[in-house]
């Protein structure tokens, strides 16, 4: 396999959030222990750089206030717990006993969310590091917290300078990413018509970009519906921020409401070399999607002119002028090709008009006076409610039995670290406890393995340097490049940091005086004890299996799919559909569809026996994504209220009806609770069955036959979704 890098690849990494992050937190932690060295105060420059790596962790990506206000909370709780770890140090047992409760009660901090989580982790990290060389007396035991804090403080003023001298660079890295994971998603879509390529294969791919595509669209949304500076539009960048991500979410729609027949299509025209050609197309089309989303990374129009997509796509269509009818027998007609044409220019204008973003005419816009207002509503709030957290200290709770996993497994290395395993860093056991333990399995057994893994690598790697590059100054410059990588991949490539971390703690320590075989040997004993204790706590005790979370997740996402649909219907029936409403819906649809196949995925890594349907789960994913681009389909055909509402036959009607009901009776299976009357829930269906539109207007308007069909499909796909449901639940 050939592993070819563009330079448009370079692009994204190099000029992306987490290379950013990753040159901060390098220079947070080097520049203090290099300080130190100069002045003769090693011991106290590593510990102001131990205070920069532990508020790192609570750094996560997000509006400014809330990174400002998450890495606060973690120095004032990494300084507290630092004082007293060393306060307890010399009295074993009551350091073990606060170490658990803290343990437990610092998990618990992930009811507010991931971010109060960080928050909770980074306090731990600073209590486990302490134990490393834990300080003697009042005095030191001040100075070595104070010593932290203030390496915390070094970091949070770096992290809050680049905020303030580049306030919209984090908002251009994430539109950037978002544009590249749309890209990769329509690539994905060009195989559909690859007559080599396994359908269930490529709906299995385009499911797992999905998930990608919407936890980056979610990123956006949070950087920039939550920070007042981009939302309120009083920028140039603010503006073409905003408008730019609405048309990318546009566009995504449009790529998802491609949907065919792709079996029948292979089968009809496979032959002839159309579909060749179109695949070809539509991976060109997301080639410049691509190239559009490394040019708002960098924050830099590339100067070339766009390619002449319409001669291509006015070749496309002579091409299909020229094909002859295929057989009969297959049940089609050149019309499907020409209505795919159809879309792929939609999506061709779409893509020319996200390229408007480096159009500085777009910034003088006015901008829509309803469009503030209605932002916060695209972005979930966290309310830090106090009462949150008495709630939840139940078993049902899914944090409260991650909490007690945590103190359960701290406990047992905090026990095998004192009393059966005396290694002079022994103190990595419990810190691999604490951030290899996850709350679900999968990613407690998938971040194990890398950790081993990656410890194996990069000791390998780090024991190749230390032999074969005897000065120090190049060690020194291969230690900073490993550093950058490592913390650049923390929140991407776990196993890739793991290997750089590993690699860069042995140079580290060979500077010290230290051998390094004897730290590989110790790292990777106290990395195996910590991964089996952390594996054995998360499959022995309260294990949560995704199995379990299927049930919910299935009915979140039939109950975001049947809104979607009400919405349909009550266009049809000539209600408005304010586009404030249908775009809250859309992203309900995504999010829905996105957690759950994520969860689908993370299953198929679980124990064999925990796995639950898992053939129907695939089924059900597939088919539920197959009716909500077919449904965005039908509305995007409506979206404008200048298009005149088509008319529906009655038959029509009552086939519509039939897919709702279908879908509502899906999920009061799910839900265990009686259907929900579809009637009393939605009133545009019983426009649908009683009203009749005005003579005048069915003697000019004939029925849309394609609108019948496509009704049809609806009602089939929602049929079949409740075959499937109905297995799911025997």
């Amino acid at each position: 396999m050939q592993l070819s890098v563009s330079r448009r690849d370079l692009s994204y990494f190099f000029f992306s959030q987490h290379f950013s992050d990753g040159l901060r937190t390098t220079l947070a932690i080097l520049l203090p222990a290099v300080a130190g060295a100069q002045w003769g105060q090693f011991a106290a420059g590593i510990t102001i750089s131990t205070g920069a790596v532990c508020l790192s962790v609570t750094d996560t990506p997000g509006p400014l206030q809330h990174r400002r206000n998450g890495l606060l909370a973690a120095l004032g709780l990494v300084f507290v717990g630092a004082l007293l770890v060393g306060w307890l140090a010399p009295y074993r047992l009551a350091l073990g006993v606060v170490l658990v409760g803290l343990s437990f009660g610092l998990t618990m901090l992930l009811v507010w969310g991931a971010r109060a989580g960080s928050v909770g982790s980074a306090a731990l990290l600073g209590m486990v590091l302490t134990l490393a060389h834990p300080p003697e007396g009042w005095q030191a035991n001040l100075l070595h917290a104070g010593m932290l804090g203030l390496g915390g403080g070094w970091y949070l003023l770096l992290a809050l300078v680049q905020s303030r001298v580049q306030p919209y660079r984090s908002a251009q890295q994430a539109l950037g990413e978002c544009l590249h994971a749309v890209a990769g998603f329509l690539h994905i879509k060009a195989a559909f018509y690859n007559s080599s390529t396994d359908l269930d294969e490529d709906y299995r791919r385009l499911v797992a970009q999905q998930v990608v595509v919407n936890e980056k669209q979610e990123a956006v949304r949070d950087l920039i519906f939550r920070s007042r500076q981009i939302v309120s539009e009083s920028t140039s960048t603010g503006r073409r921020l905003v408008l730019t991500f609405t048309e990318t979410v546009d566009l995504y729609e449009h790529i998802t409401a491609g949907y065919y027949d792709y079996g029948a299509l292979r089968a009809a025209f496979g032959e002839t070399g159309i579909l060749a050609e179109i695949q070809a197309f539509i991976n060109r089309l997301a080639t410049d999607l691509d190239y559009l989303g490394s040019a708002i990374l960098v924050n830099r129009a590339y100067g070339s002119p766009p390619p002449d997509r319409l001669a291509e796509l006015t070749q496309l269509q002579a091409r299909i002028n020229a094909l002859p009818a295929p057989d009969p027998a297959t049940g089609l007609s050149t019309l499907v090709l020409k209505k795919i044409l159809v879309n792929l220019r939609d999506l061709h204008r779409r893509v020319r008009s996200i390229r408007r973003y480096f159009d500085e005419d777009q910034a003088a816009l006015a901008p829509d006076p309803r469009r503030v207002a209605s932002h916060t509503q695209f972005v979930a709030r966290q309310e830090l409610e106090w009462s949150a957290f008495g709630e939840n200290l139940t078993l049902s709770s899914s944090v409260f039995r991650h909490a007690v996993r945590m103190a359960v497994a701290c406990s047992v290395a905090f026990t095998v670290a004192e009393l059966l395993w005396h290694g002079q860093h022994n103190y990595w056991i419990l810190m691999t406890v604490t951030f290899m333990l996850k709350p679900g399995f999968s990613l407690t057994r998938e971040r194990n393995i890398q950790r081993i893994s990656g410890t194996l690598v990069g000791g390998v790697l780090g024991s190749l340097v230390l032999w074969a590059v005897p000065d120090g100054d190049v060690r020194f410059g291969l230690l900073l490049v490993f550093m950058v990588i490592a913390y650049s991949f923390q929140r991407t490539k776990y196993l890739v940091t793991v290997i750089f971390l590993t690699a860069y703690l042995l140079i580290m320590f060979s500077f010290l005086g230290l051998s390094y075989i004897g730290v590989i040997e110790e790292r990777l004993t106290d990395t195996a004890l910590g991964c089996a204790i952390a594996l054995a706590t998360a499959y022995l005790l309260f294990p949560r299996w995704e199995g379990e979370q299927l049930p919910d997740l299935l009915a979140a996402t039939l109950r975001a799919n049947l809104a979607y649909l009400r919405q349909l219907a009550d266009r049809l029936a000539g209600r408005e559909v304010l586009p404030t409403t249908y775009r809250l819906l859309r992203k309900d649809v995504y999010v829905a569809s996105a957690n759950l196949a994520a969860a689908f995925q993370r299953m198929l890594s679980e124990p064999r026996r925990t796995r639950r349907h898992p053939t129907e789960v695939h089924e059900f994913v597939v088919l539920n994504h197959i009716l909500s681009a077919n449904i965005s389909a039908l509305t995007t055909t409506w979206q404008d209220a200048a298009t005149p509402n088509p008319a529906v036959p009655p038959e029509a009607r009552r086939v519509l009806t039939s897919a709702q009901a279908a879908l509502s009776k899906s999920l009061a299976r799910l839900a265990a609770a009686p259907a929900p009357e579809v009637e009393a829930a939605a009133p545009a269906t019983v426009a649908l069955l009683q009203e009749v539109r005005a003579d005048a207007l069915a003697d000019t308007a004939s029925p849309d036959r394609t609108l019948a069909e496509q009704l049809a499909f609806l009602q089939k796909v929602s049929s079949d979704l409740s075959r499937v449901t109905e297995a799911l639940v025997a």
